[in-house]
């Protein structure tokens, strides 16, 4: 029997001894990926740790990891079986940033300033309750139906997250899952690209910048790279150089996990053809966008204040923290929390053709521009959103355009039924079927 026993514990130990092999050259993104998803859970979003460890993090091979939280300085250490040890500390007005091994602390850093003005109107324009109304085109018994459907077809408890809609600016339906409320801060991944695409359309409306621009850096100057335009980034087909793969150390798991400045990530990749030939989804890309927003200022708080100041806190989205890296550029690819309610507020001013309260934000002309699709994306892409041009979702207009992120985040936004559709969850498309979730709702909403 001890022989037996012994056998079964070697076993064991080789299995191990596997597994950390396999994913050694992996355990800085582990590791990392656990640091800082624990670390904005708990001190921007204020989750439970267990329910991250349980949720959010719970999959392979991230559920490896363990963290551990010190709540007096406000940082998380993760390690796997106490290899690579890797920190994400609290910055406030900044979220959590993850740290590059060598480095112990953060150094004083510039924070946003924020001017929120809570309104009395009305949700989704002011913080005031949502109106009462009853619209004779809804039935709402099937609404109802239809968002209980998408809970109960999770297969763990927590996959949907949280469903919002807003139908002729008002709030129509809303459903939570346990432990989680319209006071919840969610993460939209990249659905902050987005936000990003949305600076650059309000730099251009003010005379800024133009999307046809050219000789963008300095670092292009002397080289082809030169004739890249700001649509090229904004489109996505800059034909730079760019790996999206998250399965291994892959350009953009790199970028996320190991380096202090994003916004140069892609900035020094060589070109692949001509700028416009190759359509390539790119978080590179964004960064980069980021690093040329901060740019166009001549100060860096002065980059930090105008997400905020003119597009943010102007139309109310006031949960809303937009998180940095370590040399201080937001990750406009990736790293954006708020409620539901404040996601919507976004997909609103879209529906809204950029119009906030009287003030027009963005042109009308950019949201066409950011939803008319790229050559090479099979109708799939515009710029920075995500289209249904090409029928993606069938039961679904082909005018929707979105938000996407990470583990089905979404805010849907559907001019002809006018409409804003919000889910935010752990699992995407096919997993969690988008269409059928999206037919359910419009069989119940009709015009």
């Amino acid at each position: 029997m001890n022989k037996f026993f012994k056998l079964i514990l070697g076993l064991l130990f080789l299995g191990l001894i596997v597994v950390i092999y396999l994913n050694y050259p992996k355990l800085n993104i582990i590791t990392g990926f656990a640091a800082k998803n624990v670390c904005t859970c708990v001190f921007e979003a204020g989750r439970d740790p267990e329910t991250v460890q349980n949720g959010d993090n719970n999959f392979s091979p991230v559920n490896y990891a363990k963290s551990e939280i010190d709540y007096d300085k406000k940082l998380v250490i993760s390690s796997v079986f106490g290899l690579k040890s890797r920190t994400a500390i609290f910055s406030e007005g900044l979220g959590c940033i993850l740290l590059p091994e060598d480095v112990e602390m953060l150094k004083t850093q510039e924070k946003p300033l924020r001017q929120q003005v809570f309104s009395e109107l009305p949700y989704p324009y002011g913080t005031g309750p949502a109106m009462d109304s009853i619209f004779e085109e809804i039935n709402y018994a099937r609404l109802d139906l239809a968002i209980t459907n998408v809970f109960q077809r999770d297969q763990n408890e927590g996959d949907t997250r949280a469903v919002l809609l807003l139908y002729k600016d008002h709030l129509i339906a809303e459903k939570y899952t346990e432990g989680f409320t319209k006071e919840t801060k969610l993460l939209g991944w990249s659905m902050t690209k987005s936000i990003t695409g949305t600076i650059v359309g309000i730099l251009e409306m003010q005379g800024k910048l133009s999307r046809n621009q050219k000789d963008l850096f300095p670092e292009w100057e002397n080289d082809a790279r030169a004739g890249i335009s700001l649509n090229n980034l904004l489109q996505m087909n800059s034909s730079l150089k760019w790996e999206e793969d998250y399965s291994k150390i892959s350009d953009v798991t790199q970028m996320l996990f190991l380096e202090s400045d994003m916004a140069t990530a892609q900035l020094h990749q060589p070109l692949l053809d001509e700028p416009g030939n190759i359509w390539n989804y790119s978080s590179g890309t964004s960064n980069l966008l980021s690093g040329f927003i901060r740019d166009q200022f001549s100060g860096h708080q002065q980059y930090l204040d105008f997400w905020y100041r003119e597009l943010i806190d102007k139309i109310g989205m006031h949960s809303m923290t937009l998180e940095a890296d370590l040399a201080g550029n937001y990750v406009g690819s990736s790293y954006s929390w708020a409620t539901a309610r404040d996601w919507a507020k976004f997909g609103q001013l879209y529906l809204n053709r950029g119009k906030w309260n009287g003030e027009q934000i963005f042109a009308e002309s950019w949201v066409d521009y950011v939803a008319k699709p790229v050559e090479g994306s099979n109708g799939e892409y515009g710029a920075h959103f995500w289209l249904n041009a090409g029928g993606k979702y069938p039961d679904a207009p082909r005018d929707l355009y979105s938000a996407n992120g990470f583990q089905g985040q979404h805010v849907f936004i559907i001019p002809s039924r006018d409409l804003v559709v919000v889910r935010f969850g752990l699992t995407e498309h096919p997993e969690f079927d988008v269409n059928i979730f999206l037919k359910e709702i419009l069989d119940a909403v009709k015009p």
